[in-house]
């Protein structure tokens, strides 16, 4: 069994530099690679193109990215609680392709199964049809979707092993399983790292054939993104 664990930070890291492509799983702030994030903040990478459902906040996730304006486009669905993405895709510094969530997913999924585009009814009439194909299927207009693929791709886990088998917990299996498989070189960081074997291979949600590295991450920050709450009476 191939050990693919490191010992740090760094060493996951090993291989990012400027104008690369990056996939981070997560939805909000939940299951975001935040040990991942932070240390590609801190490196002098520059023009990235990041893949995300969402941005993060202004100071945690990819907040951070943002604010030493290491990304120069954002593949996302949606803009968040974001203050300075929605400031630099309205400025016109930070290119944004916003899609639909089920297509950015879907995208996602294809490019790790090796399938290059697909047609789907998602998005035709809007702009995000424009300049794609379309084609007509059981009376309906389909547009043609690429799939999406990344040098690196960074995700989170609650358990996994060190031949890299992942498994995730409640809502942090979102994007994290799709992107874990559509990355050139994926990056897993966990919360609890045990030897090859001890996971129940029927509760495996990544197989570790998709995952080149993988570590124990630091303490994670359990944040709420928008804290709602009824009003006393």
């Amino acid at each position: 069994m191939i050990n693919k664990v490191v010992n740090n930070i760094d060493s996951a890291l090993k291989g990012v530099e400027s104008k690369m492509t990056f996939m981070f799983g997560g939805f909000g702030l939940s299951g975001i690679p935040e040990n991942s994030i932070a240390a590609l903040s801190k490196k002098d990478i520059f023009g990235l193109t990041c893949i995300s459902n969402n941005a993060g906040v202004d100071d945690f996730g990819l907040g951070l990215l943002l604010q030493r304006k290491q990304i120069k486009k954002m593949i996302s669905s949606y803009v968040g609680e974001n203050t300075e993405f929605e400031r630099q895709m309205l400025s016109g510094t930070l290119e944004v392709d916003l899609i639909p969530q089920g297509s950015l997913a879907e995208r996602c999924r294809a490019g790790g199964a090796g399938i290059p585009a697909f047609f789907t009814p998602a998005g035709y009439g809007t702009e995000v049809a424009e300049g794609k194909e379309v084609r007509e299927f059981n009376g309906k207009p389909h547009i043609l979707e690429s799939a999406l693929t990344a040098d690196f791709a960074f995700v989170k886990a609650w358990r996994g092993d060190s031949a890299g088998n992942l498994i995730y917990k409640g809502t942090a299996r979102n994007f994290n399983p799709l992107m874990a498989m559509a990355g050139k070189i994926t990056v897993a960081e966990v919360e609890e790292l045990v030897p090859a074997g001890e996971l129940d291979p029927n509760q495996i949600h990544t197989p570790g054939i998709f995952v080149q590295r993988i570590l124990q991450g630091e303490k994670y920050e359990k944040r709420i993104e928008q804290r709602t709450v009824r009003p006393r009476e």
